[in-house]
């Protein structure tokens, strides 16, 4: 199924519904939530799902996790996507928030086959072994860490997204306490209860996030560049540390799958 609305088929008796879905450009699915859980995976381009509780930055050829009635955004930046959408008794291993995982080619040619089912698919033909083996891959992922914690308090949130939005070098907990009309110690002490992070460490791994859509049309020096790394060789260090990955694989020009 292409480009059909989850709300036209939710009711048929399937346990796996998959839909394929085309996105312009920027496109934002606003705040929603989906009585199914739902695996959502971008063929191409990059996503940015926002919780309540937290960021994941979805780059291409990776998924995200979403649960059942979990409440979240979701900006498409070039994206088409492939979902599945899935009864949560069908998957009590699934997790408990959301979680970004690699889509490795068997994962991706099963979800690409699945999207060409009709809504009542056999559950004894090929379709039905293909619903079947798409869960075990799925099950089979580890998560990967390209996400940031949002604070639970709405001022503390405030800066986060904001920052998220466009990082700003310049911004020290100096600057986010005074913000907060708290003392420097004060501010740090909750934003660390709230996160796990110091304010420091959390931009330091939001700018990180920030550089996954910014490569789609820029190199790594433009990208390290404008979010503050003194040189290409820091911005790679810091972004492998931190993603396991180099940056490069995300660069404007990258012909090889990001693996």
């Amino acid at each position: 199924m292409k480009n059909v609305p989850l709300a036209d088929v939710d009711h048929v008796d399937r346990a796996v519904l998959p839909i394929g879905t085309d996105y312009p450009p920027g496109h934002v699915l606003d705040w929603h939530e989906h009585r199914r859980a739902q695996f959502l995976y971008g063929a191409t381009g990059v996503m940015v799902v926002d919780t309540g509780d937290g960021t994941w930055t979805v780059p291409p050829e990776r998924a995200v996790l979403i649960p059942a009635a979990t409440r979240h955004r979701v900006r498409m930046l070039g994206v088409s996507t492939r979902s599945l959408y899935v009864e949560p008794d069908a998957v009590p291993w699934w997790p408990g928030t959301c979680t970004v995982v690699d889509v490795p080619p068997l994962l991706r040619e099963l979800l690409l086959t699945a999207v060409e089912f009709e809504a009542d698919y056999s559950l004894s033909g090929r379709a039905g072994s293909v619903a079947d083996l798409l869960l075990h891959e799925i099950a089979a992922r580890a998560p990967l860490p390209f996400h940031v914690r949002i604070p639970a308090g709405a001022d503390l949130a405030a800066l986060c997204r904001e920052y998220l939005a466009a990082p700003d070098t310049g911004v020290t907990n100096a600057v986010w306490a005074a913000r907060t009309n708290m003392s420097e110690r004060a501010f740090t002490r909750r934003f660390r209860a709230e996160t796990g992070d110091s304010p420091a460490v959390w931009r330091g791994r939001a700018r990180l996030l920030a550089a996954v859509p910014l490569l789609r049309s820029g190199s790594v020096s433009e990208v390290g560049g404008r979010l503050g790394y003194a040189s290409p060789a820091a911005f790679t260090a810091a972004f492998t540390r931190t993603f396991g990955i180099p940056p490069s694989r995300f660069a404007q020009g990258h012909r090889g799958r990001p693996g």
